[in-house]
């Protein structure tokens, strides 16, 4: 997953000066790290806790860290969401910054057009490497690509529409998209199916992306189903709207995310009954569901950090979400596994089985941190 411009950290035990709009947030990098954690092999942790016991309490929580098949939940569905909502969260902090300065929209909107395009190339990159191939074989869906053209298009409606139209936009598209596939089908299909075969999104993905889809007949990550993630970018300008915005205490923003969060959650539960939450298609439902649990998550985070001021702890995944492009495409240029394993392979066999495999899933994290905080250390930030 992509970055986008960092935010770092206000907030303190001092109180809150509602008049004084904040320029950065610890919470945001913190949050985006959090997050990124789990994607650098916090969920192998599980598995392997869940394989070396084979308690059913370990194998229930390392369920959790996969993908279900098609409709339902897992917590491992958070991850991709969660980016591009906190990617939204900091465009009225590094966007909305530069248009006080002065910059245009003009101006501001190719440079978040540029954004797009390096994210898509990113994005190809990590699916097919740098391989030449055959169009029929290259994979041009991907995480990065949907999170460059789902920012591209919710920053250009951030420019160009005030905060009321950019909520009438969110619900425009997820309303949109629902009335879209509940009355239209694949050919061969009644209206409103939404398996894999029948869907009108993956039927349009089919005709309209050139190449592969990762699942043969259906992408994940399509370009159809983009269409809804905007509302998810959309939903973190809105918040980094709220977090920015001047006489508000903070107490007020964080009650403010939490009952929204929780509102969107009921909503997503009632939507699930006609739509179902689904990852694979990005449903609206979806949208409402990781919307909700993003807002709470950003909630308890800004709190905890930026109005109580406890900041030390969450340093370890500040570390992570300041170079969260750039650890997330590491595997394709650096043998991670083959690194732990001449660092730390003498621990593993020191342990010895079943648990060996749990203390190197903790050492493969440790040696992407430490490469991390020595960036860090450098102040060497891969920006997009």
């Amino acid at each position: 997953m992509a970055s986008t411009t960092s935010t770092t950290t206000t907030g303190s035990n001092a109180p809150d000066d509602i008049n004084t709009a904040p320029t950065r947030l610890f919470s945001l990098d913190a949050l985006r790290g959090f997050d990124m954690f789990w994607i650098m092999g916090g969920e192998e942790i599980f598995h392997t806790l869940a394989k070396a016991t084979g308690s059913p309490f370990w194998g229930t929580i390392a369920n959790q860290f996969t993908h279900p098949d098609w409709n339902g939940f897992h917590l491992y569905d958070l991850i991709f969401p969660l980016f591009l909502f906190m990617a939204g969260v900091s465009t009225p902090f590094s966007v909305g910054r530069e248009l006080e300065k002065g910059k245009s929209r003009g101006q501001l909107t190719v440079r978040v057009i540029k954004r797009a395009f390096i994210l898509v190339l990113l994005g190809l990159v990590v699916n097919n490497g740098l391989n030449i191939m055959p169009i029929s074989q290259i994979r041009f869906a991907s995480v990065l690509g949907r999170i460059g053209i789902a920012y591209m298009f919710a920053n250009i409606i951030y420019l160009y529409s005030r905060e009321r139209m950019q909520m009438v936009w969110f619900w425009f598209f997820i309303i949109g998209y629902w009335l879209l596939l509940k009355f239209t089908s694949a050919p061969g299909f009644h209206p409103g199916d939404l398996t894999m075969q029948g869907n009108f999104a993956s039927y349009m993905d089919r005709l309209l992306l050139p190449g592969r889809l990762y699942l043969g007949i259906h992408d994940p990550e399509g370009l159809f189903s983009t269409i809804p993630a905007i509302s998810t970018g959309l939903l973190g300008i809105l918040t980094g709207s709220l977090l920015k915005k001047k006489g508000l205490q903070q107490i007020r923003k964080v009650t403010i995310m939490t009952v929204t969060g929780v509102i969107f959650l009921i909503i997503a539960q009632i939507w699930n009954l006609d739509f179902p939450i689904n990852k694979n298609l990005w449903t609206s439902s979806f949208v409402m569901h990781v919307g909700g649990i993003s807002l709470l998550l950003m909630a308890l985070f800004y709190y905890v950090i930026d109005v109580l001021g406890y900041k030390k702890w969450a340093f370890f995944f500040k570390v992570i979400g300041m170079n969260s492009i750039l650890i997330y495409i590491s595997g394709k240029f650096i043998k991670w596994q083959y690194t732990t394993n001449g660092f730390f392979g003498w621990l593993g066999q020191l342990v010895g089985d079943p648990y060996n495999i749990v203390v190197m899933a903790v050492c493969f994290i440790m040696v992407k941190w430490i490469f991390l905080y020595y960036l860090y250390q450098k102040k060497t930030f891969l920006r997009v």
